[in-house]
């Protein structure tokens, strides 16, 4: 917020943000709305939109005077207003929105950016959608990306079952981009044997810019989710910089895999299932080992224990804070190094720790640890490698592996949902439950 100078200035004015004010400097006049300041702007300035649309900063100084010239009206953000008439010779696709800005509409008076998520305020966003498919469209939550916890994915695949139900023809959920691989993972688990697309869609550019992505992701994803026989989840996205073509990702596969590309998220280890030619409107698939649209009966299986940890291996990582990890979680993901390794220490170096003793005693006090390779590409070997084998001999599972570490993180919230048994666990971590571990690369 501004300085608390300003704000006690606008307080014994009865100014509040969204007033339209008259502010006096010099000789100088400016009339506009009271906006809020921006979050890395001067905390001294005064922020105005003017009639013309644009906003100016007025630096706050001796002499500056402010009025307020007419109260601000409540925002309110309408759906738009479109008549919504269901074509019974095309499919009906649901979209629920989870977070992000992949579709959003500007209130203009403010400039302020609200998420669209009524069938209106889609279709007027994506007007070519109504060309594919009857739309629903409703709001699960607004969230950052980075805020989505384990309990967000139960009430995701709950409220995607309930679509289920209501014999729609796919499924398309609009998400943020940071943590949306996360989110992929946990729904392959907690939603197995769909009859239908489940479709995760986000943007990596902002819809005011125009090189954003948004309209081409989700028209992708709504002829994924329309017409596509993958009854899977997937995420659907940029597959280059171009405006090409999106790729369909399995949901146990795909990585973000670069901060701001529209091209960032690939499939890993795998092939994508299907490239979709967003100017043809046709899929073209790559694989054929999925299930089919309509063939399966969904298994809602959303239990889960959200107190695992994911540990990165580095130069120099502590045994005591791998030890201390007991007290706070029920299982433990290791992203080793090279083919599945960290610090052993064999040759008996003076500098170097060993973590086969904590990580020992963690798997004997009943805390699995499983392993992944921070390499991203590649599978573990244990056999190879002193180290590998030592974590091969106390118990560590994973060999042979090729999932994502946030894969496994995932995966092993779900298995400690169903079992706390040591062995039970280690048979349903090496077991390919929802092809998040590849036969062969």
């Amino acid at each position: 917020m501004y300085s608390q100078e300003i704000k006690l200035l606008l307080k014994s004015k009865k100014i509040k943000i969204g007033d339209k004010v008259r502010i006096l400097k010099k000789s100088l006049v400016y009339e506009g709305i009271l906006m809020p300041r921006i979050e890395l702007g001067d905390l001294s300035s005064l922020v105005i939109k003017l009639d013309n649309g644009y906003n100016i900063g007025i630096k706050f100084e001796k002499g500056v005077k402010i009025k307020r010239i007419a109260k601000g009206k409540p925002i309110k953000f309408k759906p738009a207003r479109i008549k919504i008439i269901k074509d019974p010779a095309k499919p009906t696709v649901s979209i629920l929105g989870c977070g992000g800005t992949i579709a959003s509409r500007v209130e203009y008076r403010t400039g302020a950016v609200y998420p669209a998520f009524s069938p209106g305020d889609l279709l007027l966003s994506f007007p070519e959608l109504k060309e594919i498919a009857n739309i629903k469209g409703r709001k699960l939550f607004d969230l950052l990306s980075e805020d989505m916890t384990p309990s967000h994915w139960q009430i995701i695949a709950r409220e995607v079952a309930k679509e289920i139900k209501k014999k729609v023809d796919g499924i398309i959920l609009m998400h943020g981009t940071d943590t949306l691989h996360y989110t992929s993972a946990a729904l392959s688990f907690m939603l197995q044997n769909l009859p239908i697309p489940v479709v995760l869609v986000g943007a990596q550019r902002s819809s005011d810019r125009g090189s954003s992505d948004n309209a081409m992701n989700l028209v992708s994803s709504v002829l994924t989710a329309s017409k596509s026989d993958i009854a899977e989840v997937t995420v659907c996205m940029h597959g280059s910089m171009s405006d090409d073509f999106c790729f369909i990702n399995p949901g146990t596969k795909v990585r973000k895999l670069h901060s701001s590309r529209r091209d960032a998220f690939q499939t890993v280890n795998a092939l994508p299932y299907a490239k979709v030619w967003y100017s043809e409107k046709k899929i073209e698939y790559l694989r054929e080992d999925f299930n089919r649209r309509g063939k399966g009966k969904l298994k809602l299986d959303d239990k889960i224990n959200p107190n695992v940890e994911i540990v990165y291996i580095h130069p120099g990582i502590k045994p005591e804070f791998i030890e201390n990890l007991a007290k706070f979680y029920d299982g433990i993901v290791i992203a080793g190094t090279g083919l599945g390794h960290v610090p052993t220490n064999p040759l008996n170096d003076k500098f170097t720790k060993s973590l086969i003793p904590s990580l020992k005693s963690l798997i004997d006090s009943g805390i699995p640890v499983v392993i992944a390779p921070q390499t991203i590409f590649g599978r573990l070997d244990l056999n190879v490698y002193t180290a590998g084998r030592l974590l091969y001999r106390i118990g560590v599972i994973g060999n042979n592996s090729d999932w994502l570490p946030e894969v496994a993180f995932v995966k092993l919230m779900w298995v400690l949902g169903h079992t706390k048994n040591l062995n039970k666990i280690k048979e349903m971590m090496l077991k390919n439950i929802v092809g998040e571990i590849s036969e062969r690369i």
